[in-house]
C-alpha cells in the first residue's frame, strides 16, 4: 500500500490535464463574470443604433405619383 501511495504522489501523469481544467474553469468564470456588462453594452448600442433610424424613412404621400 505505501508503495502505490508513494507512486501516485511521484507520478506526473495527468498533470497537464489538470491544468488545462482549471485553466479552462478559470476562463469560464471570467467570461460569467464579465457576461452582465458585455449584453448591457450590445444593448446599449443597439438602441442607439434603432433610435438613429427612426426618422430615415418617412411615409410615401399615397397621392404622389412617380
Amino acid at each position: 500500500m505505501r508503495f502505490l501511495l508513494m507512486r501516485l504522489i511521484r507520478d506526473e501523469q495527468g498533470q497537464d490535464l489538470i491544468e488545462y481544467a482549471l485553466l479552462t474553469a478559470g476562463i469560464g468564470l471570467a467570461g460569467i463574470a464579465v457576461w452582465p456588462a458585455i449584453t448591457n453594452a450590445i444593448g446599449v448600442a443597439y438602441q442607439g443604433f434603432d433610435t438613429g433610424t427612426q426618422g430615415i424613412w418617412e411615409v410615401p404621400d399615397p397621392g404622389a405619383g412617380p
